[in-house]
This record gives C-alpha cells, sequence and structure tokens, in this order.
C-alpha cells in the first residue's frame, strides 16, 4: 500500500500520483487549478463539531484520534475503493493543517493501511 500525505501548499510532483484533498473545507489561498487535486473527499474529513474542538485545544491529540476513527468507521464502505486505490498506485492525502505530525490525514492514512489489510 502506498500513500504518503502531503501539505496543500506544498507544489504537487508527478510521484504523487493520484492526489486526494481530504479537508472538509478547500485551503485558502489555493487555486484549484494550482492544486492539482484529482479527487476532494470531503464526507471523510473530521465533522466540523470535531475538527473545531481539536483546533480550539479543547482536545487532546489522542482523544481527537479517537473520536475521528469512529467517524471513519461510519463511512467505511465509501473508503474502501480509495483503500483499494492505494493498493494499485500512490496515493497522496492532501491537507492544509500546519501540523504535520497531528492532523486528520494522518489518522485517516492509518485507517486505510488497517482497511486493506
Amino acid at each position: 500500500m502506498d500513500i504518503v500525505l502531503k501539505r496543500a501548499f506544498d507544489s504537487p510532483e508527478p510521484t504523487d500520483g493520484y492526489r486526494v484533498l481530504v479537508d472538509r473545507i478547500w485551503p485558502r489561498g489555493i487555486a484549484k487549478a494550482q492544486a492539482s487535486i484529482d479527487e476532494w473527499r470531503k464526507d471523510v474529513a473530521p465533522s466540523d463539531k470535531l475538527r473545531q474542538a481539536f483546533h480550539n485545544g479543547e482536545l487532546s491529540w489522542g482523544e481527537f484520534r479517537r473520536r475521528y476513527l469512529a467517524e471513519l468507521r461510519t463511512c467505511r464502505e465509501s473508503l474502501r475503493d480509495l483503500a483499494e486505490r492505494a493498493g494499485q498506485q500512490r496515493v497522496t492525502l492532501v491537507y492544509a493543517s500546519r501540523d504535520e505530525r497531528h492532523n486528520n490525514a494522518v489518522v485517516l492514512k492509518q485507517y486505510l493501511q488497517m482497511l486493506n489489510r
């Protein structure tokens, strides 16, 4: 399985493969044509309530991760195609967060890897 993570503000590269934006909101200051996004999966982004609670510091990383995984379980079937694609080609999960270690794309990557086992 070939899944990589990349910030939306980093330049797209041919080695990115299939680029999927995994945020509910389009990144500010990024033109859609410039982003080279193949698919925008708003439906698998954290709920607004969960995202806002985490960004406001109301939830720890561990609690955010636990709640987001619970949300992802409700859309398991809709994620199967993305997991299968990652088994055949590189998939780059594109996100806007400044924090490269603590964001929804990190959790989504882990979840997709679990789906493909």
